[in-house]
Formats: C-alpha cells, structure tokens, sequence
C-alpha cells in the first residue's frame, strides 16, 4: 500500500526544520504549492511529501479514459508516478511516500486505517508544520475534500497516545504537530489562477461544483516565493501528462508565471506557537531555526 521513495540522508537525530505536504494526486504539489516547497528546501527545510493516489484515473495529455489515446489506468498511474518523482527532485523534496488508495475514490477508503496509515508517517517524519488542502478541496473535488479530512484527522491521531487502529497501536512513537495550514486562493489568485489553466470545476452528484476564493482578511499567510518561481514551471513541466492539455501554461509570459507561481496564500488552521491578526510571512513562525 504505501512506498517510501527516499531522496535524502537519515531523517534521525539533530534535524532543520522540517514541512510535510499532503495532497491527494501528482502535481496537486507542483501546482498548488510548489513555490512554498521549492523556496523551503532552497533555505534547509526538509521538506517531505505524501501523495495519497498515483493519478491512474485522470486524463492523458487531455484524453479521457476510454479514448484510443488514453494508455489506461494502471498505465498512466506508473506515468504519473514517474512525473512525480521527477516533479519532487525539482522541488528539493527530501522523500516521496505514495499510498497507492484509488484515484477518484479517495472518499471511499476505510477512514481509520487511511487515518492510521497517515498518521504512522507523521509520527516517523515528524514534521513541524503540515500543510494540505483545505475543507472544499480548492474546486470540490471529493479526493482533495478527503485528503484535508484525512490529514487533518491524522494530525489528531498522530499526537494521541491512547489512539489505537482496531485496538493496535501504531509502531511509531507520538509526534504532536506545531502547526498545520490548509492552501488558500483569495480572489486575486483564483482569477490568476483560471485565466491561465482554465475554469476550474467539479460536476459531483449532479451538482456542479466551482471555487470560492476566501476573503483577503481571511489569509493568515503569504509565502513570496518568487525568487523560486522558474524551479516550479521546471517541477509543473515534469507532469507532461496533466499540463500538456493546458498549451497556455507554456506560452506564458515571464511576469505572468512569476506572478502565478511565485506566491502561495494559507489558511493557519491552528499554531501551538503562535497566533493573532498580523499576516504571516513564514510558515515557521515562532518556530526555533533547528531542534
């Protein structure tokens, strides 16, 4: 179920800081938080990320499954997982740990062994902050949806002595996260965002399903990553598969890419270490440098 790709040295002992990303498919990190991750690693954090599906049931280069074009589903999740580690190595990720659940039926899952799963790699990797996407899923796709509950669960469970999986505990020590955000498009975003890729929306149970930015007095934290923002497009381009439908992101112009990658906005779900009013710059903050 779950394979731990590593790219670094031990993770034990004295540590930098360190970031673990959770997202449900290939390239939710590369085009939902890739300048954030990039800008972290270029500055020592380790970052690290956990991909709950391997794509399988997605387009190809913008062919449904089904089509003649489309390699099929087993085939395109070993494109995908080849595009990621690919994507990751661009980014600085430190270690890949996919859980190989089922693209599209993420929502399905038996929620405490996913829970569980989870939670055992936040105990092992033992991260400072976590980040993931937030309660709508950025445009209502239930797998995103999931994952934001999932992980959010995980962190609980994750810092819970006495949580047991079936009554077995789990074969890692407890790890309590300092700090978890969930990605957040103001409005100013979002419109980037759709002008360049295209309307985002999700049709589920007949019910169609579009994103709501949230309100500028809302964001806690902007990360200004745009110093970062030629090593996401490089990140973005390794899932050919995906992109290669949006022929826009190529053509691009230089501002216009820096503008879209170059800043991420978050949601701080809660902070052991720190709080009030004034917008983060940091997602560390009140973190020490090294423990």
């Amino acid at each position: 179920m779950t394979a731990a790709v590593p790219v670094g040295s031990d993770i034990s002992g004295a540590r930098s800081r360190r970031l673990l990303a959770v997202f449900a498919h290939p390239d939710d990190e590369s085009l939902g938080v890739g300048g954030t991750l990039a800008k972290s690693a270029a500055e020592g954090v380790d970052v690290f990320l956990l991909t709950a599906t391997r794509g399988g049931a997605g387009r190809y280069r913008g062919h449904r499954p089904g089509d003649p074009e489309h390699p099929g589903a087993a085939a395109l999740a070993a494109i995908r997982e080849r595009e990621l580690r690919a994507a990751a190595s661009v980014l600085g990720v430190r270690e890949i740990v996919l859980l190989d659940y089922p693209d599209g039926r993420l929502d399905t899952v038996n929620v405490p062994d996913a829970v569980a799963t989870i939670a055992t790699h936040v105990r092992r990797l033992r991260p400072d902050v976590v980040i993931t996407f937030g309660p709508d899923g950025g445009y209502g796709h239930p797998d995103h949806v999931a994952i934001s509950q999932l992980t959010t669960a995980s962190i609980v469970a994750a810092a819970d002595p006495a949580f047991t999986n079936d009554g077995a505990e789990l074969p890692v020590p407890v790890h309590t996260v300092a700090k978890l955000y969930y990605l957040a498009w103001p409005a100013s975003t979002l419109a980037a965002y759709q002008a360049a890729i295209g309307t985002l929306s999700s049709n589920i149970d007949g019910i169609e399903r579009h994103p709501a930015p949230l309100p500028d007095w809302a964001i806690t934290t902007t990360i200004d990553a745009r110093e970062s923002w030629s090593t996401v497009a490089r990140a973005i381009a390794c899932h050919e598969s995906q992109v290669a439908a949006y022929g826009r992101l190529k053509d691009l112009p230089t501002e216009q890419q820096r503008a879209l990658w170059g800043a991420q906005s978050f949601y701080r779900v809660f902070s052991l270490v720190n709080g009030g009013r004034v917008r983060e710059v940091d997602l560390f903050e009140g973190l020490p440098a090294s423990v």
